[in-house]
């Protein structure tokens, strides 16, 4: 568990050759190391970064300097081993929760060149993920059938049907209600608990980060870098009742405060 799943070594990026030459980039000085299993969560003011990050997490943009790793080999394009959900769910209104959640499965290999063969081995995962999060009643309903916090549910079984070494959560629960928000932290949390894969969640929301993570990280913008650690040394399973506490409200705070205080410095 000691050994680093995901390892940034000092990434800088800029999103273009010309920017590149001015000395203009997004992130700067990126270093990083996620063990096997972790859950971290990344906060800071908007445009910092933090979905940039994600990018070069899983090989949508190469670095421009530096080096990135994942499971212990050279990140040189898009990974097939992770998996993500966005603010918006993004599901196809033509196709059923189940087929929606199944959709990588008919995109990605090794999966896409059996899964005719090997549909109904396929649905019964879909299934079980969708029992898992509460809706395998609705796995034959549309998405114009379901609330925004079910959509949201099935986003994230479809960003995990092809059972991803790590999963990339962009501002999933933002656009939800508060009671919705929560009921979400407390399925990702025993999805997570059950399966240890990798977690790395961009979030506005403290609470969010404080609930579910393992480590906080807190970046600064223009240009984008990491300027602070926290680890979250709360109990686990984590309840809501915990959210109420001191303990709890102190790391929130803490959190607050180093934003507050990137957010006055100037760019550099």
């Amino acid at each position: 568990m000691n050994e680093a799943f995901l390892s940034f070594q000092d990434v800088w990026l800029a999103y273009s050759p010309q920017l590149l030459a001015q000395g203009q980039f997004a992130v700067e000085a990126i270093d990083l190391e996620v063990k096997q299993g972790e859950f971290i969560a990344i906060v800071g003011p908007s445009g910092c970064g933090k979905s940039t990050f994600m990018k070069l997490a899983t090989g949508l943009k190469p670095p421009s300097k530096g080096r990135i790793m994942v499971d212990g080999q050279a990140v040189k394009g898009p990974l097939k081993i992770s998996g993500m959900a966005f603010q918006a769910p993004s599901l196809l209104p033509w196709r059923r929760t189940i087929d929606n959640v199944l959709l990588p499965l008919e995109i990605v290999e090794p999966h896409r060149s059996r899964f005719r063969q090997e549909k109904e081995r396929y649905e019964g995962k879909a299934l079980a993920l969708l029992d898992a999060v509460g809706l395998k009643a609705y796995a034959h309903k549309y998405p114009w059938q379901l609330s925004g916090g079910m959509q949201q549910r099935v986003s994230i079984c479809r960003a995990l049907i092809h059972e991803p070494k790590m999963l990339l959560l962009d501002e999933p629960f933002g656009a939800l209600d508060a009671f919705t928000r929560e009921d979400l932290w407390c399925i990702l949390r025993d999805l997570w608990t059950d399966q240890r894969f990798n977690v790395i969640l961009v979030t506005h929301d403290l609470r969010e980060s404080v609930f579910l993570a393992d480590t906080v990280y807190v970046m600064r913008q223009s240009p984008g870098r990491f300027v602070a650690k926290r680890s979250i040394d709360l109990p686990r399973p984590r309840d809501l009742d915990m959210t109420y506490s001191a303990h709890f409200t102190e790391l929130v705070h803490e959190l607050r405060t180093q934003i507050g205080a990137v957010r006055t410095v100037s760019p550099a």
